[in-house]
């Protein structure tokens, strides 16, 4: 007799395999999005533990436009209940005002003013994290050195703006970077709210209520020229003698030599804008603006006035950020106004012969390098000491998130600072 040996069809042997794929398929996600979520948990505990008040007032907020902290003492039980952080904002300026919460020798409120495009700090870097808790401890520390805190979400500089500049709404909407709207929010936020602007990636190393002090605002004299500066230079720069903007300098180089371009900057003397404060309606502030807003509008001309089309056009986007809204902007603003309105000699602001120390304009005061810009290595230092100096007031990380690696603007660096040419390559990717 003959048997057949029955053999299983090809068909269902698939079927099974693919059935037992499957299963494992399931139980690796499921082990997957169980660890996932394990991993969350534990994110959250270590940043809750480790940055508790910017997990607090910011991490944890929701409020329209940003999120903020005003001190309990300086509210008064008549203060209604703000919807916005544009709301907040002003409520907080009149605050300020009222009760006289300013930085010593100053107009300048007591109100910091950060900006980033989300509250999530489990997903920023740590060192951003860091930053953002010290401003609060600060913030809310007791009594008279405590300041308001403001965490600015794009939706509310888009307020502000539409607010303060709305004929800026159009210009700053066609901007091609981010970091440029950032550069035109924080000197708007200034002139209309006033306060302390800080860059995300700055530290702070001493609370903004220490920051200026009597030797900050003595009277010096520029060694070239024999003239004295004071708070009392020119009447119409100065309020009562009291101080309404603070200025530090990014870079500051010897201006008989060449070091500021092959450094980089235009300025032998150039000032930061990663750190800067202000009373509202400071008229180096208003220059600034005028002139950024100058500038978009001669671009615009060869397309009617149209500001939408010269930005589709790609003709903003080959506008340089530093000199449009970046430190060169700032600093031509500064230049202008104070050699124009107090004869000030620009180039007298270097600190690299007296040792760093600030110099006051009327109602303007230009921190040293090592105000805003310590810890320098050696080279580039330019006179910047330690962190741990007295002088230095915010440690600056630099992470430049805005910009990208550029080929062409390294080969320049190089270039400019190995051989001293190059001096008219971008020093920004295109």
């Amino acid at each position: 007799m003959l048997y057949r040996c029955s053999a299983r069809p090809l068909g269902s042997r698939r079927q099974q395999l693919l059935a037992i794929l499957l299963v494992f398929i399931s139980i690796y996600s499921w082990a997957g999005s169980t660890s996932k979520a394990a991993k969350s948990k534990q994110d959250e505990i270590y940043y809750q533990k480790r940055y508790p008040l910017a997990w607090k007032f910011v991490h944890l907020a929701s409020e329209q436009g940003g999120v903020w902290y005003i001190p309990p003492h300086w509210l008064r039980p008549s203060d209604p209940l703000p919807n916005t952080i544009l709301e907040a904002a002003h409520l907080t300026n009149n605050l300020a005002t009222a009760s006289s919460y300013v930085i010593p020798h100053s107009t300048i409120p007591l109100i910091v003013h950060q900006t980033w495009k989300d509250t999530k700090i489990n997903v920023w870097p740590q060192d951003r994290a860091d930053g953002v808790e010290k401003w609060l401890a600060y913030a809310t520390a007791e009594g008279n050195a405590s300041l308001a805190y403001f965490f600015w979400l794009d939706s509310g500089c888009k307020q502000l703006i539409a607010e303060t500049g709305p004929q800026l709404v159009d210009i700053v909407e066609a901007l091609p970077l981010q970091v440029e709207k950032s550069d035109i929010f924080r000197i708007l936020v200034l002139n209309s709210i006033g306060g302390i602007y800080q860059d995300i990636d700055t530290v702070p190393l001493r609370s903004p209520s220490s920051w200026l002090d009597e030797t900050d605002i003595s009277p010096w004299k520029d060694t070239e020229t024999g003239k004295t500066y004071s708070t009392a230079t020119n009447p119409s720069l100065s309020m009562n003698h009291r101080v309404r903007l603070l200025l530090g300098i990014e870079g500051d180089n010897d201006p008989d030599s060449d070091t500021y371009w092959r450094m980089g900057y235009k300025y032998h003397v150039q000032l930061t804008q990663w750190a800067l404060a202000s009373a509202p309606h400071h008229p180096i502030l208003d220059r600034m603006i005028s002139t950024f807003t100058l500038r978009i509008k001669e671009l615009a001309k060869l397309y009617g006035g149209n500001i939408t089309a010269t930005a589709n056009a790609g003709v903003i986007k080959k506008e340089d950020p530093l000199k449009l809204t970046g430190p060169e902007a700032i600093t031509a603003a500064a230049v202008e106004w104070l050699e124009g309105e107090a004869g000030l000699r620009w180039d007298a602001l270097s600190g690299l012969k007296d040792g760093g120390r600030s110099k006051v304009v009327g109602d303007t005061v230009i921190f040293p390098i090592t105000a805003f810009n310590p810890g320098r290595g050696k080279y580039g230092n330019m006179g910047s000491k330690p962190v741990t100096d007295p002088d230095a007031r915010v440690w600056h990380r630099g992470q430049g998130s805005w910009k990208k690696i550029d080929l062409k603007v390294e080969l320049g660096k190089l270039c400019r600072t190995l051989f001293g040419a190059c001096r008219d390559w971008s020093t920004v990717p295109q």
